[in-house]
């Protein structure tokens, strides 16, 4: 099982140095990854209607694909994910687009977590439509592969139309890794039918008992196994406690994960080396091996 940090990006400094100190510590300590979260807008809890969502206008989330082509520069072997990507409320080639350049000046470091969002708001500030987010995000899982394997696509859907058009240069991985974010039972449907793996929201692999065995249900009435897919819950830093993390970790593996990310947002940390210090201690009690 690899091991990741998620960048924690509403409670770190935003500063290009620390954030590169953030990013080179967790390579330098051997995780394997880097994962940040994705909102374009925050809204204001005193807006007409109000608003009940965990994040407004006052918590900072840096642009993901933007964050990363800063990071592909100071850092060697990271593995760059989102966390997810909220895929509906973009243009679909555009981010095909940006994505593919960030995979070349990463070289194929690149993984995409995607899923549907929850935050109406910016789907309306983003001139996109929130009902309908469901069916556009499996076209548009389409749409992007096909973008990132062939040279010229011509394409006639429900809601792209490409005209005998394509992306140059194409990414490295041809196509970049596609995975889906959430734990509803629609969300268990697409990641059998057309997943590179899932980012379940569940903290402990019993929580997830039931929906993990939904979902190998789904996988073989698509032909596909489980083994083939990739599987990635998220390690918080809670009690603090050494053990409990390790006991975690160990009944994920058992359970099928093939990669783990550790999160130290919540826990009142405000500067760098607090962050810092406390990758440093996930990775000595997870015996995560230096680069």
């Amino acid at each position: 099982m690899k091991f990741g940090v998620v960048f924690p990006m509403t409670e770190y400094p935003i500063d290009p140095g620390a954030i590169k100190d953030f990013a080179q510590a967790a390579e330098d300590l051997g995780f394997n990854h880097l994962l940040t979260y994705d909102h374009v807008l925050g809204a204001n809890p005193d807006r007409e209607g109000g608003w009940s969502g965990p994040y407004t206008y006052k918590d900072s989330f840096e642009e993901p694909l933007t964050l990363f082509s800063y990071l592909a520069g100071v850092t060697r072997t990271l593995e760059f994910v989102t966390g997810i990507i909220i895929l509906p409320q973009r243009q679909t080639a555009l981010f095909a687009k940006q994505a593919a350049t960030l995979d070349i000046l990463s070289n194929g470091r690149l993984r995409l977590g995607v899923a549907l969002g929850w935050n109406e708001v910016e789907y309306i500030a983003l001139n996109k439509d929130f009902h309908n987010r469901g069916e556009r995000f499996e076209e548009q899982i389409h749409v992007l592969r096909e973008l990132w394997t062939k040279e010229l696509v011509t394409f006639e859907g429900k809601w792209h139309r490409i005209p005998d058009a394509g992306l140059n240069p194409l990414p490295i991985q041809q196509p970049i890794p596609l995975w889906f974010g959430g734990h509803a039972d629609p969300v268990l449907r697409r990641v059998a039918k057309m997943g590179d793996g899932w980012l379940p929201n569940y903290r402990t692999a019993e929580d997830a008992a039931q929906a993990l065995s939904k979902l190998k249900g789904y996988l073989s009435a698509e032909d596909r196994k489980f083994d083939d897919l990739g599987l990635e819950p998220r390690l918080r830093y809670e009690s603090g406690n050494p053990d409990e993390w390790r006991k975690i970790a160990e009944d994920w593996e058992d359970a099928g994960a093939t990669h783990m990310t550790v999160i130290t947002m919540g826990q009142g940390f405000e500067t760098v080396d607090e962050h810092i210090g406390t990758i440093e201690k996930i990775a000595e009690a997870l015996e995560i091996k230096q680069s």
